[in-house]
């Protein structure tokens, strides 16, 4: 079975971050364990075993954080649960024995969300609201392209006074987001402020949208063209998102590029793959280790889109599939990082969801970058290291358009070092580079 693939044959997913993709439940029963099928069926124990068997079976650590795993489910089988809730309370406690905090469970609520964040796609309206701090109503940044409200017109700036009849004052904007969604095809009524006129009302019609990952744009620099590529998550359209501003950026004759993964926490793996080939052509990505020590290498294919030059921007939120993307690049010559030292997870997860609706995330396999280094606890050393103080991180936050431009420091840093490196690369490089994007 290919861990490092979209789908399993039980359309189990591996992941890297806090990104999870919907998977088939799976219901499992050990050896002789026929007679207690029917009893466990409409128990909460029934959720109990699915997750105790994967652990069992798929865990990283064949020793259990050295602790009798058998046991534990003769503990948690032998007792008597009121209530679904009450079994979740002792399977989370059963799972705090492994001290990883990456193997986890999560209800049915935890687990919706956190499909619905990997798979890059919501129902809804499609559009990103804030609460002013001006006005502390509830304001819409932006509509998403392609969707139910970009095409009714809603714009940036405009006001959503109220929900299905009900008033947004005092609203939060997660409360409003709950509002909103609902399955495709149903409706929503939304009254909608603009400035300069009357407030109208808007009935749409909920769709399926896919959420923007990856934002680009052509910087132009004192006389360099850059492109600029912000990847936010790895998620199942992250690879799609990043070909197509690739290929952009390219046919406007940039002249090199800054990928900024920074504040990135990763997402799915394969992800992470797709990814580094557009990248890379020849060399390796990422080798990951299972609990019977497997070891698979897996290595790039020759489908790079560019070989201009490029600066990776990380920070300390950069982790796991952003630092198997960062250390391929670095290891690999293909990249300048530069910014601050990377968060340092290297565990692979595989996400399950479980009879009841709750899901399952479990460690299965380590992973070391392609020279062999193991960045747990330590993350990636950039090639130009430089921090952040806190108020310049707290400037940047509050105003987030000050990102990618002069008074973001991390930013103005690669692009000097990305000067350096345009300097240094030969010339029939840049030539061929800019040939193979016309």
């Amino acid at each position: 079975m290919n861990r490092l693939l979209k789908r399993f044959p039980l359309l189990q997913v591996a992941l890297c971050g806090g990104a999870v993709a919907t998977t088939a439940a799976i219901s499992l029963f050990g050896p002789g364990l026929s007679r207690v099928r029917a009893a466990l069926q409409e128990s909460p124990k029934t959720v109990i075993d699915e997750a105790w068997q994967i652990v069992n079976r798929e865990y990283v650590d064949g020793t259990f954080n050295q602790t009798d795993w058998q046991e534990v489910r003769k503990s948690l089988l032998g007792k008597n649960y009121s209530s679904r809730e009450q079994a979740y309370l002792a399977l989370r406690s059963a799972l705090e024995k492994l001290n990883d905090p990456y193997t986890r469970f999560m209800d049915p609520k935890q687990y919706e969300a956190l499909s619905n964040q990997t798979s890059g796609e919501l129902s809804g309206v499609g559009i990103r609201l804030e609460v002013s701090e001006q006005t502390k109503v509830l304001t819409v940044v932006e509509p998403i392209e392609n969707s139910p409200a970009l095409k009714a017109g809603i714009q940036a700036g405009d006001q959503i006074l109220a929900i299905d009849g009900k008033l947004t004052k005092g609203m939060t904007v997660e409360d409003a987001s709950t509002l909103i969604r609902g399955d495709v095809g149903t409706k929503v009524k939304l009254e909608i402020g603009r400035q300069g006129k009357e407030s109208s009302m808007l009935a749409l019609t909920r769709a399926r949208i896919e959420l923007p990952t990856v934002r680009y744009s052509l910087k132009q620099e004192g006389t360099q063209r850059i492109g600029y590529i912000r990847l936010n998550e790895f998620s199942a359209h992250a690879a799609d998102q990043m070909r197509r501003a690739i290929q952009d950026l390219g046919n406007q004759k940039v002249e090199g590029y800054v990928l900024d993964l920074r504040g990135n926490p990763g997402g799915l793996l394969q992800a992470s793959i797709d990814i580094s080939r557009m990248w890379m052509d020849k060399g390796s990505i990422v080798r990951t280790v299972d609990r019977k020590g497997n070891n698979e290498d897996i290595a790039n294919n020759r489908t790079s889109l560019t070989k201009l030059p490029l600066v990776v921007l990380v920070d300390g939120n950069s982790a796991s599939s952003s630092e198997i993307l960062t250390g391929a690049l670095k290891d690999n010559g293909r990249a300048t990082v530069v910014g601050s030292q990377t968060f340092g997870k290297a565990l692979v997860q595989s996400v399950h969801s479980l009879s009841d609706g709750s899901g399952l995330a479990v460690t299965i396999a380590h992973y070391y970058t392609p020279k062999g280094t193991d960045i747990s606890h330590k993350g990636i050393t950039p090639d130009v290291k430089i921090d952040l103080s806190d108020e310049q991180r707290q400037k940047l936050a509050s105003n987030p358009k000050l990102l990618a431009t002069k008074e973001d420091p991390q930013y103005a840093r690669a692009l000097a070092t990305l000067q350096k490196v345009a300097l240094t690369a030969p010339a029939s490089t840049v030539q061929q580079a800019s040939q193979s994007q016309k």
